[in-house]
């Protein structure tokens, strides 16, 4: 069965970056397993994994338009320390889920200086390049409630 619209797809992979290093991979872990056509993962990906089927090897590069955006420099913004209420040493790296007017958005502290906390709401990954190898594992069809709902159910998926 080839990768199409409401097919289920349990492949394997290894993303890099243009330099080579590896951000994330399921080596060792069970496959990414995801309804195809429903916006479960980034578009580039989707795009490109369509018509392939199991047992299938190709590598994928997607630009940040394709896969989590260009830097939006709007999204960096300097707040109080004091906006950290509870949290005793706040640390770059950190992430905390900050609510904004269209609604909650993860930031990431990337500076503490002094009373000062700069925060980043972009996707860690956006405006950079993404490299993937990939290996599809398996490719079925959805079940009707699969459909109805936008995501897989049971092994991989979601347990309702």
């Amino acid at each position: 069965m080839q990768i199409a619209q409401n097919s289920v797809v349990a492949f394997h992979y290894t993303l890099k970056n243009d330099s080579g290093e590896v951000l994330d991979s399921s080596e060792g872990r069970e496959p990414l397993t995801y309804m195809h056509g429903s916006g479960n993962i980034i578009p580039g990906l989707e795009k490109e994994l369509e018509g392939k089927a199991s047992g299938d090897k190709l590598q994928v590069a997607v630009t940040p338009e394709e896969g989590y955006g260009e830097i939006q420099e709007g999204l960096v913004q300097e707040v109080p320390r004091d906006a950290f209420q509870g949290v005793e040493d706040v640390q770059p790296g950190m992430q905390f889920q900050a609510q904004t007017q269209g609604g909650p958005l993860m930031v990431t502290v990337t500076q503490v200086e002094g009373d000062t906390v700069t925060v980043d709401g972009n996707h860690p990954l956006a405006g950079q390049n993404l490299n993937f190898d990939v290996e599809i594992a398996e490719v079925r069809e959805a079940s009707e409630e699969e459909v109805e709902h936008g995501h897989v159910h049971g092994e991989g998926g979601v347990e309702h």
